[in-house]
């Protein structure tokens, strides 16, 4: 077939897809310019199965193949572990689409890395409704610690934040107007708790969910050692296990950025230097594929 020579621009297009566990934002770019943008559903590899990713894949790759037939390089950034059997399934759904294109598929933690410290060694940091961290030299991740989810870890995220003030009001040891507060808003009986912690879908989904809450009582002094320590805990047990005296940190997560000015204060005092907070890994990943 002859080909269009609009073909000959868009080979040097490229797909950026920046999935996180709730939503996917997929960005069709030519040289740093943003061409298109779906929003679609998340993917977390670890927690759906492939059929459901598919079928997030075809509903993004259905909209940008109507607007562009050919690119150069699909790059694209997933929630969850990343096997060698996901790795070439999630390749297969990619070049269903664009057999000719290269693809690259790395985890949320390498796109945070990449958008908040570009080509540059540093340490990233991912703080939202779970946490993340790793040192990076400017190409791969060469340090990472262990993560751990809500139930083990996460420490400075939404749902550690949740976490620890239920922990506190199914105790007692709430204090009563922020308990009373809680109590006129949300179900607040054990029952409900121990359903929506125990039973549901997304624990950390509910927990985080908690945050704006808590934040709402930031003025009172029990919520402002919560918040803070929650903060403090993922600088000492996270971010002070890598070279914190070389290197500053790049922050990535709405958590983060909505709360940055608190955030900046406690790495400060623990003699961490941040360079940077952004909301979301997208814009940053722009820069870095351009």
């Amino acid at each position: 077939m002859e080909q269009s020579p609009f073909q000959l621009i868009w080979d040097f297009m490229k797909i950026i897809a920046e999935c996180g566990a709730t939503k996917s934002d997929w960005r069709l770019i030519d040289g740093g310019k943003e061409i298109r943008q779906v929003l679609v559903s998340g993917v977390n590899v670890s927690a759906m199965s492939m059929d459901a990713v598919k079928t997030v894949v075809d509903e993004a790759l259905g909209q940008l193949c109507a607007v562009c037939e050919a690119v150069e390089s699909i790059h694209m950034y997933v929630a969850g572990v990343v096997a060698e059997e996901i790795h070439d399934l999630l390749k297969s759904f990619l070049t269903a689409y664009y057999p000719s294109a290269s693809v690259e598929i790395q985890t949320d933690l390498v796109a945070a890395a990449r958008a908040a410290c570009g080509h540059a060694p540093g340490i990233a940091a991912i703080l939202g409704t779970g946490s993340n961290s790793c040192q990076y030299d400017g190409r791969e991740i060469v340090k990472k610690v262990a993560a751990g989810g809500f139930i083990l870890g996460d420490e400075g995220g939404a749902a550690t934040l949740g976490r620890l003030f239920l922990s506190d009001f199914i105790k007692g040891l709430v204090p009563a107007e922020v308990a009373e507060d809680f109590a006129s808003r949300y179900p607040s009986d054990y029952a409900s708790i121990v359903e929506n912690v125990y039973r549901s879908q997304s624990p950390s989904a509910y927990l985080g969910s908690l945050a704006q809450f808590i934040i709402e009582h930031y003025d009172h002094p029990y919520i402002k050692e919560l918040v803070d320590g929650n903060f403090r805990s993922f600088v000492r047990r996270s971010l002070k296990q890598y070279d914190t005296d070389k290197y500053s940190v790049g922050v990535v997560g709405g958590f983060a950025y909505a709360l940055k000015d608190i955030f900046l204060r406690i790495a400060s005092e623990e003699g961490v230097v941040v360079s940077r907070i952004i909301k979301a890994p997208i814009e940053g990943l722009i820069e870095y594929h351009s």
